[in-house]
């Protein structure tokens, strides 16, 4: 069921790279092992880029978190950070440089299977299986309006523009889709921390629901970014959640 899906592997002990390599070719993937930042660099060169990228954070020379930045900024593939860094804060921060999960090592690799495949899910791509935990919601069949965004879906394209106005494409992660594509499809509704893990990330997700908070952060900055004021409609109610604080409509 994972056939046609490349990951890559950017670890420099070869010992995992090759463990982890092994273990996820077993599963249906197709495997590219890469042993740090300029490797990747020239695999993205060649061609195609891969599915995801299951990134090391502690690599010699350029970091995964410096790569993380690049990759996001570049619209790469799908991010999962790897590394053995634990700290609240360091989670905090692989998420900021648009990580789109996070596993800390030493790790299951089952875990790890079952957070590719939930990633790859949020993306569009291959590997659905048999994740740890229910899967995003259904997105709804046609475009949606809020304010002067117009979300589309099935394209996964958000396009901020008052009526009579250009529309500016608001570039977004996948996970800041999915979250985005959760407020809209359920506007006005108060909306739990620990439901937008289970929609986002399913309930492979570790148990620290402030991650949420990091991605509602990161959306309101990208639609600010985008021109858009529909930021300001994404609303923190005290000791409860989030809120999309207006109507939605079909576009």
């Amino acid at each position: 069921m994972n056939e046609g899906t490349t990951l890559a592997i950017v670890e420099d002990d070869p010992e995992i790279r090759a463990l982890l390599g092994g273990f996820l070719e077993g599963e249906g993937f197709s495997v590219v092992r890469l042993d740090g930042g300029a490797a990747l660099d020239r695999r993205l060169a060649q061609g195609p880029p891969p599915d995801l990228i299951v990134l090391d954070w502690m690599l010699p020379g350029e970091d995964g978190l410096s790569i993380c930045r690049r990759l996001r900024a570049a619209g790469g593939p799908p991010v999962v950070m790897l590394t053995a860094k634990d700290e609240d804060i360091d989670r905090v921060l692989g998420l900021e440089m648009g990580a789109d999960d996070y596993v800390s090592k030493p790790f299951n690799p089952r875990v790890l299977l079952a957070r590719i495949r939930a990633v790859l899910r949020r993306a569009g791509g291959q590997g659905g299986g048999q994740a740890g935990g229910p899967a995003a919601p259904e997105p709804a069949p046609e475009r949606l309006r809020v304010a002067d965004l117009v979300i589309d879906p099935a394209a996964r394209a958000v396009l901020a523009g008052g009526e009579g106005e250009e529309p500016r494409e608001v570039p977004l992660t996948s996970a800041e889709f999915d979250l985005l594509l959760c407020f809209v499809t359920r506007p006005q509704r108060v909306l739990s921390r620990d439901q937008l893990l289970d929609w986002t990330r399913g309930r492979v997700a570790d148990v620290y629901d402030r991650t949420i908070d990091v991605q509602v952060s990161r959306l309101r900055r990208r639609l600010d970014e985008g021109g858009s004021a529909a930021s300001a409609l994404i609303k923190t109610v005290r000791n409860a959640g989030y809120i999309l604080a207006a109507p939605v409509r079909p576009a």
